[in-house]
């Protein structure tokens, strides 16, 4: 099919529809309400299901009934929206059935501000709402990615029966690129063994996330740990930049990597032996990968647009083993191609100390450039 001119948020949604999706609830929210607006149209256009809720909650709470049907069901939301959601996200998880979530993502904390961030990784990747539940998240840095990872968190939610989360910054969202959108699938409801659809010649089936006896809510705990074991081993996804023979390895998600590697291919036009490694799944996390990385890495940057969040993740998987620095934009602010590249430079040259945290550093330079 011929690319066209999409709007990341636009993009996603339209996605989501040749996807399968049957119904959509949400409620508006900068920079993600483009979700919702084209959606009000052209959900019911093909006689699917639209309802902007009264509030995040009540979209949430929408969300976990619909999917409980067996239905393809989403809501989109930006971070504070997203915040009001965790509870809802955790019933659904704890109910073990498929759903789809797209965060859009804002400054923080608080109420913060419309600008694109990267703020909510650790709201993801680690849970947000109680309890001891994995998810999907899948970090796209185009619109293209958008495109096709709406479409692939679809599946992955159905196959694993549970939430997949796509997190982007406004700047995706609101960006337009040239892309290719996939054909209109046709909807075909799958009788899952587990939903409640309203079927009479059948046992009946119950759905619930609350088990009163520990010993079964132990067992429910196990099963879903069990069930992320087979994702980890399946499903981690990420893309590569010039790591063949890097010295030093730089490492950013979304629009914080996609900008790491224009300053990436800068470097190696200076003779500076740097690669990028660009996690799309942020969780189940690339460990593998960077883990073989570490071993030929002399230095690891990490770039994000917050105050270092996937930087825990990098280190637990790095050990100390070489020298891990961070050079982050918080607060809504996205990292221009020289920044980086400035950094890389910088590791290139001077020692990188090996057991301080970076934030420390990093925190005295940006101090010090205030």
């Amino acid at each position: 099919m011929p690319k066209e001119l999409w709007k990341g948020n636009e993009a996603i949604a339209e996605s989501a529809v040749r996807a399968g999706l049957e119904a959509y609830f949400g409620y508006p929210i900068t920079p993600q309400t483009e979700v919702l607006e084209y959606l009000s149209r052209r959900m019911p256009e093909l006689g699917r299901a639209f309802v902007q809720a009264e509030s995040e909650l009540g979209a949430i709470n929408m969300v976990y009934g619909a999917a409980c049907t067996g239905v393809r069901v989403m809501s989109s939301s930006s971070s504070p929206g997203v915040s009001l959601m965790m509870e809802g996200l955790s019933y659904i998880a704890g109910t073990e059935i498929p759903a789809v979530l797209v965060n859009v993502m804002r400054g923080g904390p608080g109420l913060g501000n419309i600008a694109p961030a990267q703020s909510d990784y650790n709201q993801a990747v680690r849970g947000g709402g109680h309890g001891d539940y994995p998810r999907i998240v899948l970090a796209p840095a185009s619109v293209q990615e958008a495109i096709d990872l709406t479409a692939l968190s679809f599946d992955l939610a159905e196959k694993y029966r549970m939430v997949t989360m796509l997190i982007l910054d406004g700047s995706t969202g609101q960006m337009m690129e040239p892309a290719e959108m996939p054909a209109m699938q046709e909807i075909h409801r799958k009788d899952f063994e587990w939903a409640t659809n309203g079927a009479m010649n059948r046992e009946r089936r119950l759905l619930s996330s609350i088990y009163l006896n520990p010993l079964d809510e132990e067992k429910t705990n196990l099963r879903l740990l069990t069930r992320w074991k087979e994702v980890q081993n399946n499903e981690v996804r990420y893309k590569e930049y010039f790591l063949e023979d890097a010295e030093i390895v730089v490492v950013g998600f979304g629009t914080a990597g996609r900008v790491a590697l224009s300053a990436v291919r800068e470097a190696r036009a200076q003779g500076i032996k740097v690669g990028l490694l660009r996690p799309i799944t942020v969780s189940p996390f690339p460990v593998e990968v960077l883990n073989q990385l570490t071993g030929q890495a002399r230095a690891i940057l990490v770039t994000e647009m917050n105050m270092g969040q996937m930087l825990d993740d990098v280190q637990m998987v790095v050990r100390g083993r070489v020298p891990v620095d961070f050079y982050g934009r918080p607060g809504g602010v996205v990292p221009f191609p020289d920044e980086i590249l400035s950094e890389i430079q910088r590791i290139n040259t001077a020692p990188v100390a090996e057991y301080s945290d970076p934030r420390d550093a990093w925190l005295t330079r940006m101090n010090a450039r205030a």
